[in-house]
């Protein structure tokens, strides 16, 4: 079987630096917060080059901890891509404001720029672009846009760490930038783990009260917060990592280029990315109007496949009460219909990437509809 991500496989590859470092935290005392996470933070600071990083319990945790450093809350509205994970929607809720979707671009799936404008209403209080699968959204004319109305901008980085926008790491352009440290990611722990990253020292200081009950001295609340610390033990992994990452972002883009290679030629449309931007191959994305069919198809033949996602958030049961429809999205209803990830990570074989190219083959063959 060749899985769509071999966590085992990275694990053994770096075998020696993350058990010493699991060691050194067992043996530390220090599990919650303390010196391990203080070290991870200021690592992921200088690693995207931003001046405040703040460890969490997961990145939906960073969603909405950003939207509440930013006082949005109930009657406001914030805008976010029709397509993405439910989180991206969910936190918006969980504050009490409504998510208002924009249709995505077909090909990269980050947000259409272009409609952005004919969303904000006198509500709108912020724009979350999300960097998904790991393609840069485009950046410059959503700060523009949200200069131009007086907006925040929450970048919802977890799929796109490591990816740039124009030689800049994305997370590090709107006012507050999510991370997500979710073991499958691109910068991954052995459990939940997220974190928000910024450059405003007032920002970073409302991030920290909230995520420890609304404290600035301990058992002092100021505010209602939460209970969202990252783990020592998380943050000793990921220190541990860390140094691997560009490495392992490079040969994720050189399986990616290879699979496109190999594909495209089939008339099966594959990722683009634009020239603007690193895409970092969180996921290696194909399209295919049959996509339940070729996904049963590859299982027969031993691989795993994954759609990302389903269900746009729109159509969700949580959003119904907005009254969003079939049809009003059309780009993320099709991307949802017909989009499948192959298997790809950096320690994916060739030999194993070759049976999943054959594979393709094999079935546009058969049928000839992947397009």
């Amino acid at each position: 079987m060749i899985p769509l991500v071999d966590l085992t496989a990275q694990y053994h590859s770096i075998k020696k630096e993350i058990d010493a470092a699991v060691l050194s935290t067992l043996e530390s005392g220090h599990f919650i917060l303390g010196p391990a996470v203080t070290k991870f933070e200021e690592s992921i600071a200088s690693y995207l080059g931003v001046d405040f990083g703040i460890g969490l319990a997961s990145g939906t945790d960073a969603l909405v901890l950003a939207l509440r450093a930013l006082n949005i809350g109930a009657g406001d509205e914030v805008i976010i891509p029709a397509y993405t994970f439910f989180a991206t929607a969910g936190t918006v809720m969980s504050v009490g404001a409504k998510p208002v979707f924009v249709d995505v671009d077909p090909q990269s799936y980050q947000i259409d720029v272009s409609k952005i404008k004919d969303a904000i209403t006198s509500k709108t209080k912020a724009i979350i672009p999300v960097h998904l699968y790991g393609h840069p959204a485009e950046m410059n004319p959503i700060l523009e846009i949200a200069r131009e109305h007086g907006l925040k901008v929450i970048e919802d980085n977890a799929q796109g760490f490591g990816a740039e926008y124009l030689g800049r790491k994305t997370g590090t352009f709107g006012d507050i930038g999510c991370l997500s440290f979710f073991p499958t990611k691109n910068l991954g722990a052995f459990g939940d783990a997220g974190g928000v990253v910024t450059n405003d020292s007032a920002l970073a200081e409302r991030l920290r009260m909230l995520r420890t009950h609304g404290w600035k001295k301990k058992y002092y609340s100021e505010e209602v917060g939460y209970n969202s610390r990252l783990d020592a033990l998380q943050a000793a992994i990921l220190q541990a990592k860390l140094p691997y990452a560009d490495a392992w972002n490079d040969k994720r883009r050189e399986l990616a280029r290879r699979y496109t290679a190999h594909l495209a030629p089939l008339g099966v449309a594959t990722p683009v990315e634009r020239n603007w931007g690193r895409h970092v191959y969180h996921l290696y994305i194909i399209r295919c109007p049959r996509r339940d069919e070729l996904q049963a198809f590859l299982k027969q033949k031993g691989i795993a496949s994954e759609v990302y996602y389903p269900l746009p958030p729109h159509l969700s049961v949580p959003c119904r009460r907005f009254g969003y429809k079939d049809g009003d999205f059309p780009h993320a209803e099709l991307a949802a219909r017909e989009t499948l990830a192959l298997p790809l990570y950096p320690e994916l074989t060739l030999p194993q990437q070759d049976e999943v190219i054959a594979a393709v083959r094999v079935y546009r063959q058969k049928k000839s509809t992947i397009t």
